[in-house]
């Protein structure tokens, strides 16, 4: 593959992201992904902010390459996170869940580049407007947190590729090389990887989650939590709890209360498989094992060859 806009923008070998997931993504999973060529990010989400100073520079001590750090912008200890980001020189930031004017300028004049994720193309444009430096479109298909549209991928991303013009990555059901050959055909410059590298060596998830994740049942995941923030989950005992009180038509505040605080924690963190709140995305039911970060980037990328080839060798 040619150098293409992404990767000459974060100088990266690929353009594969890995995405920034709660309880996933610390320092080990972001510097494998960086050492295999690809981009890895550190999921703030999930870290006080001694917590990420503390994987910022592990992941300095462990790969030579670009890497960045994955900030939700409604995170309450926004300031203490973005302070530690530019005090450690982070090359690159992606943003979500929140206004990018907010801290898009600020990031840009320290020297970081910044990317913000959306749902549509709406929110693509007023990410433009912003100032980023790139956009993630992410569809439905992804797990955890999600927009209200429930728009696909597949029709996502043309959509906001006729919308905007600045680099374009795309997110939501992708973790092969076909899949990313795909999202490219139909105008992204780049794909950003979740589910896939939770279910790596390097992720931080429990072992007891991962191995539930592996050969999940097709349909076993659903777009929960609407009331709240649209979230994937998969079917558990939480996730039913969860639909009940939906039917019954509960009021956000009585979802929330059920909801209480640290269950992505108790389920991806801690295990438990049962009253844990387990997020992934759509795509784990095609995944058939755990491997190391090294071989998703290098699988993604030889299967992506071989398939532009045998598309060339089809329609010649």
């Amino acid at each position: 593959m040619t150098e293409n806009r992404v990767s000459k923008l974060f100088d990266i070998k690929y353009p594969i992201i890995q995405a920034g997931m709660v309880w996933c993504s610390g320092w080990r999973l972001a510097s494998a992904v960086g050492n295999a060529g690809g981009l890895g990010l550190i999921g703030a989400g999930s870290m006080y902010p001694e917590m990420l100073r503390e994987h910022i520079v592990k992941c300095k001590a462990a790969t030579s390459n670009p890497f960045g750090v994955n900030v939700p912008l409604l995170y309450p200890q926004i300031a203490e996170l973005m302070e530690i980001i530019m005090e450690e020189q982070v090359p690159i930031v992606f943003t979500s869940a929140g206004n990018p004017k907010t801290w898009t300028a600020t990031l840009q004049n320290n020297g970081i580049k910044v990317a913000h994720v959306v749902s549509s193309s709406k929110f693509a444009l007023k990410s433009q407007e912003a100032g980023v430096d790139a956009i993630v479109a992410e569809g439905f298909e992804a797990g955890g947190h999600n927009g209200r549209e429930e728009t696909t991928t597949l029709t996502l991303i043309p959509q906001v590729r006729s919308a905007i013009d600045l680099p374009l990555i795309a997110a939501g059901g992708i973790a092969s090389g076909k899949s990313m050959l795909a999202a490219m055909a139909l105008g992204a410059d780049a794909v950003q990887v979740g589910t896939r590298f939770a279910l790596t060596h390097e992720s931080s998830a429990s072992e007891a989650f991962k191995n539930r994740c592996v050969n999940l049942p097709e349909g076993d995941t659903i777009l929960s939590l609407k009331q709240v923030s649209p979230t994937r989950l998969i079917k558990n005992d939480f996730y039913y709890q969860i639909e009940a009180l939906e039917q019954s038509g509960a009021s956000a505040e009585e979802i929330r209360e059920l909801l209480g605080k640290g269950r992505a924690r108790k389920g991806i963190f801690e295990g438990d498989l049962t009253e844990g709140e387990l997020e992934i995305g759509q795509i784990a039911s095609s995944i058939q094992s755990i491997i190391s970060a090294k071989d998703v980037v290098e699988g993604m990328m030889n299967e992506y060859n071989d398939t532009v080839r045998e598309i060339c060798n089809k329609i010649l």
